[in-house]
C-alpha cells in the first residue's frame, strides 16, 4: 500500500529520523512511513543548526543509507531543492534511484533557515511552482509523492500562505504543508480553508501549539509529523548518560537505561550476518 493510500483511513504518524539505526528503531516500532529531516541530518552529519548549510550531495547520501536499511518508505526533506527547476529534477531523480519514496520542497528563499526560526523570506510563486513542476515530472511513479511546502506565513501573513497551499495543490502536489502556524485558531483556519490532504509538523518546543494525534487528525491534518523528537530524545539521553559517566566513573547505575550488547546487535541485524556468513561459508 502506497502513502496516500495509507492516508484513506486514520492520520499517519510520521518520526522523523536521521541515520540508518534511527530509522530501523523506527521501523522496529511498527512506524509505516518515515521523514529524514533536513535539521537532523544538519545536527548529526555537521554539528550545525538547519541553516542551509547542508548540500545535496549530502542528503542524497544520507538517504541512500537510511531507505536501504529499512523497508518502510522514506520521505526526504530537500530544503529548496539546491539551486533552481532543473536541480530539483536531478534531486528527485537520484533519490527515487536512491530508494526514497518522496520529498517535502519548500518556497523559502535559499539559504533557507529551519521554519521555526526567524528572518525566513520566501520566493515567488511563479519561480517555486517551475521547481514544484520539475519535480512532479521527474518522478518515475506516482506513488514517490511530492509535498509542497511553504513558509510564507510568517514573512506575508496567513492570507498568502493560505493562498499559495491551494495553488501548490492545484499544480499536483500530494500534499500541502504551511509551515509554523502560530495558534489553533491559524490551524484550524488551515484546515478549513485549504483544499488539499494537509501536514501537521509537530516541534517540541517550536512555535506551533503541540496538540495531541487525535486532536490534529479531528482538526484535518492527515500527515502528522514529528521531525525532531527522535534527535531531541536522543541528545537528551546521550548527553545524560555521559554526564554520569564523567562524575561516577562507571556505567553500572544507567544499565537499565540502556539497550546493551546483545540487544543492540539484534537491532542492527547480526544474526542476519551470522546467516548469511554461514551461507557463505
Amino acid at each position: 500500500m502506497n502513502i496516500l493510500d495509507r492516508m484513506k483511513g486514520n492520520a499517519i504518524v510520521v518520526p522523523g529520523v536521521y541515520d540508518a539505526l534511527s530509522a530501523k528503531i523506527a521501523e522496529s516500532l511498527g512506524f509505516d512511513v518515515i521523514f529524514q529531516s533536513g535539521y537532523s541530518v544538519s545536527a548529526s552529519v555537521l554539528g550545525l543548526p538547519d541553516y542551509g548549510l547542508l548540500n545535496a550531495s549530502e542528503v542524497i547520501e544520507r538517504a541512500r543509507y537510511i531507505a536501504s536499511s529499512v523497508k518502510i518508505p522514506l520521505i526526504v526533506d530537500i530544503d529548496t531543492g539546491y539551486g533552481n527547476a532543473l536541480t530539483v529534477r536531478r534531486i528527485v531523480r537520484e533519490l527515487e534511484n536512491a530508494g526514497a519514496k518522496g520529498i517535502f520542497l519548500e518556497d523559502q528563499l535559499w539559504p533557507k533557515r529551519c521554519g521555526h526560526m526567524q528572518g525566513k523570506q520566501v520566493i515567488s510563486r511563479g519561480e517555486y511552482i517551475q521547481k514544484l513542476r520539475a519535480a512532479l515530472d521527474a518522478r518515475s511513479s506516482e506513488e514517490f509523492i511530492v509535498v509542497a511546502r511553504t513558509d510564507a506565513l510568517e514573512p506575508l501573513g496567513i492570507d498568502e500562505a493560505i493562498d499559495r497551499a491551494n495553488e501548490y495543490a492545484n499544480i499536483g502536489a500530494d500534499l500541502v504543508f504551511i509551515e509554523a502556524p502560530r495558534s489553533v485558531e491559524e490551524m484550524a483556519r488551515i484546515c478549513r480553508e485549504v483544499r488539499a490532504p494537509l501536514v501537521a509538523n509537530m516541534i517540541e518546543g517550536g512555535k506551533t501549539p503541540l496538540l495531541s494525534i487525535d486532536e490534529l487528525e479531528a482538526m484535518g491534518f492527515r500527515f502528522i509529523l514529528y521531525p525532531l523528537t527522535a534527535i531531541f530524545a536522543a541528545a537528551y539521553a546521550m548527553r545524560d548518560a555521559l554526564t554520569l559517566l564523567k562524575s561516577r566513573n562507571d556505567t553500572r547505575s544507567i544499565m537499565g537505561r540502556l539497550i546493551v550488547f546483545n540487544e543492540f546487535n539484534r537491532l542492527v541485524g547480526l544474526d542476519d550476518m551470522r546467516s548469511l556468513e554461514e551461507r557463505y561459508r
